[in-house]
């Protein structure tokens, strides 16, 4: 059902049983997957391509150009993925040419009220993110972190999957995966808690390997030593399983730093 008021641009592409609110608008270039609702009042401004089954809700806006002062109009894009969901007043805006051209949000992601994610950036599937949480230009989130309310994360900063990060942390380094991380801004000290066992275990990860990403964690961001040596002990006293492999390799690619 599309409401009366809503206004479609003649170039967007609905797909079956779309359901359009009051005043909501779908600009062009837009592709609506089956079975979406857009909420009243609603904007997918342009450049977007939503996935099945996903729900945007009142006052959300999707597809505005990049808070980015080089952008020029250039054809970007903003894809989200199948069975979403986007409460209200979230803003999601189109990704820039130097940024490879599209903001990418994958499938079943709860992106809460007020969150924002800006240009350029890539959030893996089944990511949550609470009230108010935001996203600079070029973040990165793997696959199942959570991110909490009132958190601000940093340009060009990665978030490893299965992390969670608590509410109120202002985020300027990677956070590796499986974690759990606190980062106050006056914060002196350490910002990651363990790993996130509960995330982990309601993922259905072994104890074998909840084990041995322990082993690694304490070698990596406990032993004190340098980045370097820390990589080499943990690769030569834990297996190499694929979610251990996961974590050195995150951790020997971060070009901002990672919390410890």
């Amino acid at each position: 059902m599309i409401h009366p008021t809503a206004v479609i641009d003649p170039g967007a592409s609905l797909g079956e049983g779309v359901e359009i609110g009051a005043y909501a608008v779908v600009g062009p270039r837009v592709t609506v997957g089956d079975g979406c609702t857009i909420g009243a009042h609603a904007i997918i401004e342009s450049h977007a391509r939503i996935g099945k089954g996903t729900r945007v809700f009142p006052f959300a806006s999707v597809g505005t150009p990049p808070q980015d002062l080089k952008f020029q109009g250039e054809e970007t894009w903003v894809e989200i993925g199948d069975g979403c969901t986007i409460r209200e007043y979230v803003t999601v805006n189109r990704g820039t040419v130097p940024g490879g051209g599209v903001t990418r949000v994958g499938n079943g992601v709860l992106l809460m009220a007020y969150c924002h994610i800006a240009h350029d950036c890539h959030i893996g599937d089944r990511v949550i993110m609470a009230n108010a949480a935001m996203l600079a230009g070029h973040v990165d989130i793997g696959t199942g972190a959570i991110i909490g309310g009132l958190v601000g994360i940093h340009q060009f900063v990665r978030i490893g999957s299965y992390a969670i990060v608590g509410a109120l942390s202002g985020i300027p380094l990677d956070i590796p995966p499986y974690v759990t991380a606190v980062v106050a801004r006056a914060q002196k000290g350490r910002g990651l808690y363990g790993l996130n066992l509960i995330g982990l275990r309601r993922n259905r990860f072994s104890e074998e390997t909840i084990a041995e990403l322990k082993k690694a964690y304490r070698i990596l961001f406990r032993s004190g030593l340098p980045k370097g040596e820390a990589l080499t002990r943990a690769e030569a006293e834990t297996a190499p399983l694929p979610e251990v492999r996961h974590l050195l390799e995150f951790v020997r690619t971060s070009k901002r730093g990672v919390q410890r």
